[in-house]
């Protein structure tokens, strides 16, 4: 008896032992979750769990059918010189912008509104990968609502325009590519910058002034230092990207690489504070 209580001693330790190390013995060797493909998966399941992006996405559509047909009539009322008929939905995103941006702010501000951002903390421990998914998705689903936003707009203005509008199927598909990738980097501007503030009502205030406020003030104050300055922001820099127009300050390709620096550098914020700040 005492031979076989020692064995089952000796037994029990090693089962403990095997189960102590299976664990790490799983993280090492073999796949112990999703990975970030799993995250991509989680991110966009809570994306779609919200009543959110429906209603911006909604109201995406409502602005640029309205700026559209408006932006054309007034080019046929004031008689214009004739222009794409791009320009018209180029010229609504940087309206409908903002439905993008509050559809990538909630992804985040969400989360630390309700403190569930550690739990997705907890289930994907590598904290830039839960950034980089939110990243990835909120690109995706803007760069598919710009697509639809520039179409939907081009089909709309078309109606007012009349003979004031040109239309080119090359240059629409570059318009409309270009813009989509705008509102991809909008989107992913804005989960940085949301990761950053971590608030709402600050996410929403930092963008604002950044895409939508300083340009204002430059071209409202002038003068060449400040004309320049604003050529370099985010907005300005996506909408000669989108224009593609002659009389720009630089080439699309400049207006796109200058839209992507401060993509980066708001993710790369973002990145920063998650990484010396906890949940």
């Amino acid at each position: 008896m005492p031979h076989v209580g020692s064995a089952g001693v000796g037994a029990g330790a090693r089962a403990g032992t095997a189960g102590e190390t299976g664990p790490e013995e799983r993280s090492a060797g073999g796949p112990a979750g999703g990975g970030f493909a799993g995250a991509v998966g989680a991110e966009w399941a809570k994306l779609w769990s919200l009543r959110t992006p429906y209603v911006c996405l909604l109201v995406g559509v409502l602005l640029t059918s309205v700026f559209t047909y408006y932006y054309g009539s007034i080019a046929r009322i004031n008689d214009k010189p004739v222009q794409p008929l791009g320009n018209a939905p180029v010229s609504s995103v940087m309206l409908g912008q903002f439905t993008v941006i509050v559809m990538a702010m909630v992804m985040v501000t969400s989360e630390y509104g309700t403190g569930s951002i550690r739990s997705s903390l907890l289930w994907v421990p590598v904290r830039h990968r839960v950034q980089l998914a939110k990243a990835l998705v909120a690109a995706g689903v803007a760069f598919a609502a710009g697509i639809a936003f520039s179409v939907l707009g081009m089909a709309v203005a078309r109606i007012p325009f009349r003979e004031h509008a040109s239309f080119d199927a090359a240059q629409a598909a570059g318009q409309t590519l270009a813009t989509g990738a705008y509102c991809a980097m909008v989107a992913v501007l804005t989960v940085g910058m949301a990761f950053a503030v971590r608030t709402a009502a600050g996410t929403l205030s930092a963008v604002f002034v950044m895409v939508s406020v300083l340009p204002s003030i430059c071209t409202g104050l002038g003068g060449p230092f400040l004309l320049a300055v604003n050529d370099h922001l985010p907005q300005t820099s996506g909408g000669h990207f989108m224009l593609g127009a002659a009389g720009a300050p630089y080439p699309r390709t400049v207006g796109l690489l200058i839209t992507v620096a401060w993509t980066v550098a708001a993710h790369l914020a973002g990145r920063l504070v998650l990484r010396r700040r906890d949940a």
